[in-house]
């Protein structure tokens, strides 16, 4: 069973982590700032 990490907070350290953790596990990230979410499409880690 592969594991799912959730990260509240996309900002200064929310964001790097989720990356980390996403080569490895499922990740799930939550943030009420657009602009943190915004990023995260920029980045192409939300699919």
């Amino acid at each position: 069973m592969k594991k799912k990490i959730t990260i509240i907070g996309l900002g200064y350290v929310g964001l790097p982590l989720a990356r980390l953790f996403a080569t490895k596990y499922s990740v799930v990230g939550f943030d009420i700032k657009l602009h943190e979410l915004m990023k995260l499409t920029m980045v192409s880690i939300v699919r």
